[in-house]
């Protein structure tokens, strides 16, 4: 896949910390197809980069056992303590210096076609624009989103994000909505993981 034009002024922030509770437990970050594809976190860096995001510009928040991968790696604290910790801590690990940034969970199989289609409407945004948020099928996606980075860590500046939801953390950022159909699908339930034809993690 080619890269995006907008690729190489992003920053991204990928969330792969959560419980994983209705899997009992099992780490949604590594399940794959088979043992020669990448897991469902590899595959997002995988498809970020190939986008034009530049590894150093990528971190994935999440446990210390997950795949090697040439991005950062960072972790909430305190551990599980939900996706808005997960992000200012991703935001944290960074430099910070794109203009843009995308958070996005790591449990979406086709999220290439999300990232490809936020960075497209973020290039096509005018200057009032703060943020945009999929929509898939009638389904509001809040971690599959796109921010002008100067606004999003302004937004999550001392603000307390432990067990806090992303809506209520940076839902007041967004300004438009880009209507997908599938992109967003993710690894919820057994049902799920059957539908995609994924494997969990092995030992």
């Amino acid at each position: 896949m080619s890269t995006h034009p907008l690729g190489a002024q992003a920053q991204a922030v990928v969330l792969a910390g959560g419980r994983s509770s209705r899997l009992g437990g099992t780490p949604k970050a590594l399940f794959r197809t088979d043992s020669e594809t990448p897991t469902l976190v590899e595959g997002t860096v995988n498809a970020l980069l190939e986008r034009g995001l530049p590894a150093d510009d990528v971190v994935v928040v999440g446990p210390t056992d997950l795949p090697s991968m040439p991005v950062r790696l960072t972790r909430e604290d305190p551990p599980f303590a939900g996706p808005a910790a997960g992000i200012v801590a991703g935001l944290e690990a960074l430099p910070g210096e794109q203009p843009w940034t995308l958070l996005l969970a790591c449990d979406m199989p086709r999220v290439s076609h999300a990232i490809g289609g936020l960075l497209s409407a973020a290039q096509g945004s005018d200057d009032s624009t703060r943020g945009i948020v999929v929509v898939d099928d009638g389904r509001l996606q809040p971690l599959a989103a796109i921010y002008r980075t100067a606004h999003l860590l302004q937004t999550v500046a001392d603000q307390p994000s432990v067990n806090r939801s992303v809506r209520s953390l940076v839902g007041t950022l967004w300004d438009r909505q880009l209507t997908l159909t599938g992109a967003t699908d993710d690894v919820d339930t057994w049902d799920d993981v059957e539908r995609f034809g994924l494997r969990p993690p092995q030992g």
